[in-house]
């Protein structure tokens, strides 16, 4: 799969909304947008999902682009490629920065696929034809505008509803909520943002019927978790927590959750996705793919991944018209009655929309491959 030459451009949006979590509020997002070409002029696409700030991760905008011009795309320079798997074997010395990787090597995915003339979810072993999908909503000002949004949210078809929470701004707002939306599928997010210290307030969630918690203890805990999920019926679901199949692994044995979050961007790219997916698949553990505040790109590879058969529970992958006035590809991405149908042309199936990315690029920088 020889490369002809890499294009990095990074991106400055702003988010119709801001979003509130437990660490803070985006409303501005810097994105770095990956385009792989080869000799025969197909294109694949890889979109980066660091924020600006270390809240999420250590990894930041800054560092991506260190990452990428300094160490990843040289490593491809001076190889051969036959399989995007290939990418993930190559980047391996390279400790963590998996959101770096995982957009470079989403390109690759793409650019393979398309030298296949199949679509990216084909190349995956994706089985769907359509993919069920639910929305994240941030912490809002008041209650009436959490209950106008969770609202108009069912009103649009989304088939489960995720609220982010931290303390003092959960079980009220969640019995609330649930007091008006009595049989809606409702999850949970915590963004790290108790304690073991907090068990007997965490118990109080088992009352709400909630379909999890996501990643109420520490970023970097598995152990905690699994004290707190033998206190708690609620199912626990590893978010931060998960960098590797090997996380998943031991998050498994020691029972700190019973469902996985698979963010594309957080374990590094495709390839280490695929190896999580199967092994949850091996040992019946439920999965849904959650989202970054991702532009189109990174929608796009969303979408393919969740066509696995693993993937039980509606993702986080919401309509490009929830987050943007104008996302970067086309056509945007549509979420119907909470249905995303797969795009059937080859790789993502979308295409750079060129207006909007001349209107959000700020910088670029291309990077040469030897014929």
């Amino acid at each position: 799969m020889p490369l002809k030459n890499i294009i990095l451009r990074k991106l400055h949006m702003s988010l119709k909304n801001p979003f509130t979590t437990s660490f803070g509020t985006t409303q501005e997002k810097e994105i770095f947008i990956i385009e792989a070409y080869d000799s025969d002029g197909n294109c694949g696409y890889g979109e980066s999902v660091a924020f600006s700030s270390p809240w999420y991760t250590e990894e930041t905008v800054k560092t991506s682009q260190h990452m990428i011009e300094d160490f990843l795309v040289p490593i491809l320079q001076k190889n051969e490629i036959s399989h995007p798997d290939d990418v993930s074997k190559l980047f391996s010395p390279i400790k963590r920065n998996n959101m770096a990787k995982a957009a470079v090597e989403g390109a690759i995915w793409d650019l393979y696929a398309k030298r296949n003339n199949i679509t990216l979810a084909e190349a995956l072993g994706g089985e769907k034809k359509e993919i069920d999908v639910g929305i994240s909503i941030g912490i809002q000002p008041t209650m009436n505008d959490l209950l106008h949004t969770i609202d108009k949210s069912l009103n649009e078809g989304y088939k489960r509803i995720k609220l982010k929470i931290k303390p003092g701004a959960d079980m009220e707002v969640l019995r609330e909520v649930r007091a008006h939306f009595p049989s809606t599928l409702i999850m949970a997010d915590a963004n790290s943002a108790y304690t073991l210290e907090d068990i007997d307030h965490l118990k109080k969630l088992d009352d709400l019927e909630l379909m999890m918690i996501e990643q109420p203890l520490a970023h970097d805990d598995i152990v905690d978790h699994a004290k707190l999920q033998s206190q708690i019926q609620t199912p626990i679901c590893l978010d931060e927590s998960i960098h590797s199949l090997e996380d998943v692994r031991k998050a498994y044995e020691l029972g700190s959750c019973k469902i996985m979050n698979v963010k594309i961007g957080r374990v590094g790219g495709l390839t280490e996705a695929l190896r999580i997916h199967d092994y949850c698949r091996k040992h019946d553990i439920k999965v849904w793919c959650g989202g970054m505040l991702e532009a189109g790109v990174g929608r796009a590879h969303n979408i393919a991944l969740t066509t696995l058969p693993q993937f039980v529970l509606p993702g986080d992958t919401a309509g490009s018209s929830h987050y943007w006035e104008k996302d970067i590809i086309v056509p945007e991405v549509v979420a119907q009655h909470g249905v995303i149908k797969v795009p059937d042309k080859p790789g993502i199936g979308y295409e750079l929309n060129s207006d909007a990315i001349n209107e959000y690029t700020d910088w670029w920088k291309e990077f040469h491959f030897e014929s």
